[in-house]
């Protein structure tokens, strides 16, 4: 048994998490019970750590301690949606327990754990049972009993995981939804699969391979196939070295190049090495195989830029563009990220999707927006650099998306100089009538009563698409069928746009509005949203309608009503 650890070991660990939930990701999406597109719990926790990892990889550092606070740190602005956020928690009270330990051992790894519980259920308003606090509790609670018999890291981080695998069998019976669908928690799934990937290198078990199909990599990365989400590691690294001597042993170069990136092929001969490797810091990869030879030629280009501008039907730049580029760099250097010094009272920034729903944001005042909503969770990094920009003593930001929430309250004590309020919208509706009710010449306590009131008696309805088939709340859902939502709530299904538009029109919250608001999105021709407005004007003949192409993706309408 492992009695104790130290910063790099640890250091590891977090690295070989990220790979052990990046290849369980899909399977932890799976385990979402709600059937409508969703910013789904397993990218939510494994981008989380994904930062994590990366700091892991660009930082030394020479406590146990130092590298927890590095990952926390990192976790936290890498925090995406209310799982990811969780999960940054856990790591925030685990990193101040042992914040001053040069190694760990398996007391110090139980009351970190135990730490780590406590700062997660402290944020968390109305703690459930059934989820990923449960698991983490009951975890931390065996691992403290572990601790008292045998004190050996291994030992206590086995025990608390094997009691979080029958604390995550048992979420099942807990939460009636969980129940009902037949399926676990997909954060305590996550939590403990992280957990499982810090044993296991630990154990010096081989990380699982991540983002691979089977087949053999090439030089140059297929960018087409690809998402910029699914690219796990940015720079697509090819290079040559010649050998100091013919007999000379790769092998530890191998093992190194794997646990900085993947995609690794090594060709060879008796004179030199060919290496591919996908790795975020190249720089280590070629620093590392100098001690083998000479590096005789290198080839970096990144991947992330390259699908970024594919996707927007841009030249896709590679090294063949370097004299062009050079050419560029020398008429001025890129802009850095802007920290705006206050020059008002209130600044605004809103999270949404779509070019219609910024367009009316920015009329409303909002200075910064924030790109994300529905299956796209923003950071909270993201939503911290958009509070930065904005040049204001107070920032109120409209998460408009309850899975954002957690996301952005993170961001209050990260901001340094400005004032954060964070307004608990949780549709775009909800920002949309809070902007509306923002005076600029309130006193703040006066303006946040106002805008908290103004999205309050907003009711939020939305059609979507069934992500995947399900038997939910006594609904038999198929994949591809309209989904109508009130108030997060599912209120039917139909095989049919126009009639399910005329059944929500139909419904009470609806027929005693006064005003009723709907925003059409990317997917909706002009006819569509001409007709859906006709269905709303016969349905609510006493409720004044007004139709705004919103542009938003994953909803087809949105629409609110006052």
């Amino acid at each position: 048994m492992v009695q104790t650890i130290d910063a790099a070991v640890f250091q590891r660990m977090m690295i070989h998490a990220h790979a052990a939930i990046n290849a369980q990701k899909q399977p932890i999406n799976d385990l979402n019970v709600f059937p409508v597109p969703d910013g789904d719990t397993g990218t939510n926790m494994t981008l989380t750590i994904a930062a994590a990892a990366a700091e892991m990889r660009k930082k030394q550092y020479d406590t146990v301690g130092q590298a927890a606070g590095g990952t926390a740190s990192a976790l936290l602005r890498g925090a995406r949606g209310n799982s990811g956020v969780i999960l940054s928690l856990l790591f925030r009270g685990f990193s101040k327990a042992i914040k001053d330990k040069e190694v760990m051992d398996g007391r110090d790894l139980a009351i970190a754990l135990d730490f780590g519980v406590a700062a997660a259920y402290k944020a968390v308003m109305k703690p459930a049972e059934g989820t990923i606090l449960t698991v983490s509790r009951l975890a931390a609670a065996r691992a403290a009993g572990q601790a008292r018999e045998d004190s050996s890291f291994e030992g206590v981080l086995e025990a608390a995981i094997q009691e979080g695998q029958e604390a995550l069998a048992h979420t099942i019976d807990q939460n009636p939804v969980l129940k009902k669908a037949g399926v676990v928690d997909a954060g305590g799934r996550g939590f403990l699969v992280i957990l499982q990937g810090m044993l296991d290198e630990v154990r010096g078990l081989p990380m699982p391979e991540t983002g691979e199909d089977g087949s053999t990599p090439a030089d140059k990365a297929d960018f087409e196939a690809v998402s910029v989400e699914d690219i796990t590691f940015a720079f697509d690294t090819v290079f040559i070295v010649r050998k100091f001597k013919e007999d000379i042993d790769l092998e530890p170069f191998r093992a190194y190049l794997n646990s900085i990136g993947d995609s690794l092929v090594i060709g060879e001969d008796d004179a030199a090495f060919k290496v591919h490797v996908h790795t975020n810091t190249p720089g280590s990869a070629l620093n590392e195989a100098q001690k083998y030879g000479v590096l005789e030629l290198a080839k970096i280009e990144n991947m992330r830029t390259q699908a970024e501008d594919l996707a927007a039907g841009r030249h896709v730049q590679s090294t063949d563009d370097l004299d062009a580029i050079e050419a560029e760099l020398e008429k001025g250097s890129p802009a850095q990220p802007v920290h705006a010094a206050p020059e008002k009272k209130f600044g605004y920034v809103a999270v949404c999707a779509g070019a219609g729903l910024e367009a009316v944001f920015k009329d409303l005042g909002v200075d910064g927006l924030v790109g994300g909503g529905q299956t796209m969770n923003p950071s909270t990094q993201d939503i911290l650099k958009a509070i930065d920009a904005t040049p204001a003593e107070i920032v109120y930001v409209l998460p408009n998306n309850k899975n954002i929430i957690m996301a952005a309250e993170q961001t209050i004590p990260l901001c340094e100089d400005k004032k954060v309020i964070v307004l608990p919208t949780k549709t775009v509706p909800q920002g949309i009538s809070a902007m509306l009710c923002a005076d600029p010449d309130a006193e703040e306590g006066d303006n946040t009563a106002a805008m908290l009131d103004g999205f309050s008696s907003v009711r939020t309805s939305e059609i979507t698409y069934a992500a995947r088939d399900s038997d939910f709340d006594g609904f038999a859902i198929h994949q591809g069928d309209y989904l109508a939502l009130e108030e997060h709530q599912l209120f039917g299904t139909d095989q049919d746009l126009s009639a399910m538009l005329d059944r929500l029109a139909h419904s009470e919250g609806h027929q005693s509005a006064e005003f009723i608001s709907i925003f059409y999105g990317e997917d909706v021709t002009e006819e569509q949203a001409q007709q859906a407005e006709a269905i709303f004007a016969a349905a609510c003949p006493n409720a004044e309608i007004t139709l705004l192409a919103g542009g938003q993706p994953v909803y087809y309408f949105m629409i609110s009503a006052e």
